[in-house]
């Protein structure tokens, strides 16, 4: 489609849109006044913003802090959703390679430059209201805490105590710098690497707001902080990208055949954020109710609203997929026809008057009534963080191992309490689960256009993904948290066993099968898996001796420095100590084994060599941890108060042996794979010299021979 065709197209549509396309901004608007109305609503009647019985800091205070809490919310929102459309969906013209077409292309790249721009002042946008937002939170926050009124005349003094020394100041005035970074972030970049890095950037913000409110003081803070990170990434995903959309296309920063491809993957990213957002509130829902009395307080039956409204999303989401977007793939094809044939005037029909390119209505009208719903979930969202739920948080005399852990001592452990004791964490069960699911769907439509794929790959990743979740949520959690030797398990089982299973599953080799690449220059999965694949910081930390260093050193790094302590002790520290040491596993066994696109692998005999030497590491490092008699994160497992099992030490020494003795079993058997490999990569080398010779000869046997006999003629001649 070229330029001119483009902005004719565009222009042909102005006076054919419906009505609720041109009144997009007044729906915004309206739906941020519904979620101002249930807030206020929902906050009656939980009581959530009621005066308190001392210090009270008084109405415009308490409601302010609710009332910014909520702009706040939907500001990240608007802000998180524009990013993801420019990271995962929308196009970008400076990705555009050079072809023979490069001149007629200059008017569709300019479009698709101009959607990624818009895209990203819709985000800074987004931004700019979050940052002065936060600061109207961070006044009413500071307010609320000290008890103050904001016209308190030692206010400012108290305000900046609040800012410098209480933990809650300190990360409200994170978050707003955060907010105001992103905000001049999205000004500046202009291509997909950029938006990316801001997208993660902003998601800063989101882990710290999991971490205040109900879930940081909660008795299971671990399963409430992840199940509350979860649920705002897919909650601001979820509202943010359709505003945006819809925002897009009010602008005419989009025709109708690009805004039917980002409704289909909109539709697919709002599926995930659905569920994200569907298992993290209902296991909020079971922390702070507990049990069915709890549904009949006045928190449990906002919850209960708010279920039900998030069912009516659900809903409409359904529609979305199934009616909506098969509409506007046959809209944008008589568009694109109309644009093509007929690219300086407008497209004609039977009796020549211009062709009425209109999207279907019933777009704009689940548009609207998504976007009010939405609102109307999110003031009571805010409402429900400011009520008190019915549910006890912590024991009246907590034990030492409670104050530590946030649970009670497990029983004393046995083989079978390895499989019947369990501490969910729903932010890993989640990626199993969504792994399991995106692994078995792209093997399914293999088959179903007659591909085959190895049923040994899929039920090694079956597997990988199950012990995951088993160590994660299983046994290795609950006892790796009281245990250094039932941690060292866990660590091994993350480093050395599921590693294996995942690397022989080759999920990148399927993703490339089954995810066709994308030819509007966004990119997709497959896109941004590759691209960090043969980027140079993939190159470097997935090259063998990298992978090998990584692998070995970072455990000395980490277990003899306070990294360890912190793991343990907190619950982002530990996310990360299990991302780290798996990747660190994963990079390792797939230099060795992998058959993925990535590293350039060495000759199998250096890759044994470097298995062994990687490996005699290993072991010195657990004979020096057996050897030990200083106690590893004395603070943690010194003070956890166990009446059962081995004393701290002893149990250390214990993990010292585990570490050296189970890093035996994954060492062999990637040694025999990599023997296995060796033998079947000699076997088709073999295989394939035989078939060219029966093709073409045997050139290299002829000229030796030749050589053999020239050399007799001449001993011959000397004779």
């Amino acid at each position: 489609m070229s330029g001119p065709a483009l902005s004719a197209g565009k222009t042909q549509q102005q006076g054919a849109e419906p009505r609720a396309a041109r009144r997009i901004v007044p729906i915004l608007v309206l739906a941020i006044f519904v979620a101002l109305v249930s807030l206020v609503g929902a906050a009656v009647f939980a009581a959530s913003f009621a005066p308190q019985l001392m210090m009270d800091p008084g109405p415009l205070v308490r409601w302010g802090l609710g009332t910014s809490a909520l702009l706040t919310e939907l500001s990240i929102s608007v802000t998180l959703g524009a990013l993801m459309l420019a990271v995962f969906v929308v196009p970008n013209a400076g990705q555009a390679k050079q072809s023979a077409r490069a001149e007629a292309a200059k008017g569709k790249q300019a479009g698709a430059g101009l959607t990624f721009r818009t895209t990203m002042n819709i985000a800074a946008g987004g931004a700019v209201a979050w940052t002065l937002t936060a600061i109207a939170k961070l006044v009413f926050a500071g307010a609320n805490t000290i008890g103050t009124q904001i016209t308190d005349p030692f206010f400012g003094e108290q305000w900046t105590t609040y800012l410098i020394n209480i933990p809650s100041g300190k990360a409200l005035l994170s978050i707003t710098i955060t907010a105001a970074v992103v905000a001049t972030l999205c000004l500046l970049i202009s291509g997909p690497i950029g938006a990316m890095i801001t997208l993660v950037i902003a998601m800063y913000p989101l882990v710290m707001m999991a971490m205040m409110g109900h879930a940081a003081g909660n008795a299971n803070h671990e399963l409430a902080v992840s199940g509350m990170f979860l649920h705002l990434v897919g909650a601001t995903i979820w509202i943010g990208a359709l505003a945006a959309i819809a925002i897009l296309r009010a602008v005419k920063a989009i025709d109708p055949s690009e805004l039917a491809v980002m409704v289909r993957r909109y539709s697919n990213i709002a599926g995930w954020c659905f569920a994200m957002v569907g298992v993290s509130g209902f296991v909020n829902t079971i922390i702070r109710v507990g049990d069915l009395e709890g549904l009949t307080s006045k928190y449990g039956i906002l919850a209960l609203a708010k279920t039900g409204l998030f069912v009516i999303l659900g809903f409409l989401g359904w529609l979305h997929r199934n009616r909506v977007v098969d509409k506007l793939e046959s809209e944008a094809l008589k568009f694109s026809d109309a644009s093509e044939t007929k690219p300086a005037r407008p497209a004609a029909g039977r009796a020549g008057k211009p062709v009425k390119l209109r999207l279907p209505a019933i777009f704009w009208r689940l548009v609207a009534v998504e976007v009010l719903v939405m609102g109307s979930v999110s003031g009571v969202a805010v409402a429900l963080g400011g009520a008190n739920p019915p549910r006890e948080d912590a024991p009246t005399a907590p034990s030492p191992a409670y104050q530590l852990t946030g649970a009670e001592l497990p029983p004393e452990q046995t083989i079978g309490s390895w499989f019947t004791q369990w501490r969910w964490d729903i932010l890993f069960a989640f990626l199993c689960v969504a792994g399991l699911v995106t692994y078995l769907r792209w093997v399914m439509r293999l088959r179903r256009r007659g591909d085959s794929w190895s049923w040994l790959r899929t039920t090694n990743w079956v597997f990988g993904m199950v012990l995951m979740f088993w160590v994660t949520s299983g046994g290795p959690a609950v006892y790796g948290k009281v245990l250094f030797s039932s941690h060292m398990i866990m660590h091994m089982s993350l480093a050395m066993i599921i590693p294996i299973f995942l690397v022989s599953s080759a999920p990148i080799t399927l993703l490339m099968r089954a995810v066709p690449p994308r030819k509007d220059n966004s990119r997709g999965p497959r896109e941004w898996v590759l691209g960090i694949i043969h980027s140079r910081y993939g190159q470097f930390f997935s090259h063998p001796i990298v992978a090998a260093i990584n692998f070995a050193g970072s455990m000395i790094l980490f277990y003899f420095s306070p990294l360890f302590e912190l793991a343990m002790s907190t619950h982002l520290g530990h996310i990360l100590m299990i991302v780290h040491f798996t990747m660190a596993g994963y990079f390792f066994a797939n230099a060795l084994i992998g058959i993925d696109p990535g590293p350039n692998r060495p000759r199998f005999p250096l890759r044994l060599i470097l298995l062994l030497a990687t490996m005699a590491f290993h072991a010195f490092f657990g004979v020096a941890i057996m050897g030990m008699d200083v106690l590893l994160a004395p603070d943690w497992f010194g003070l956890m108060g166990r009446p059962w099992g081995d004393s701290a030490i002893l149990d250390q020494q214990k993990g010292g042996g585990i570490a050296w003795g189970i890093g035996e079993i994954p060492t062999v058997t990637l040694a025999i794979i990599v023997i296995v490999s060796w033998a079947k990569s000699d076997s088709q080398a073999a295989v394939r010299r035989d078939r060219r010779v029966d093709q073409h000869g045997d050139q290299e046997l002829d000229d030796y021979n030749e050589m053999l006999a020239k050399m007799a003629q001449d001993d011959s001649a000397a004779k």
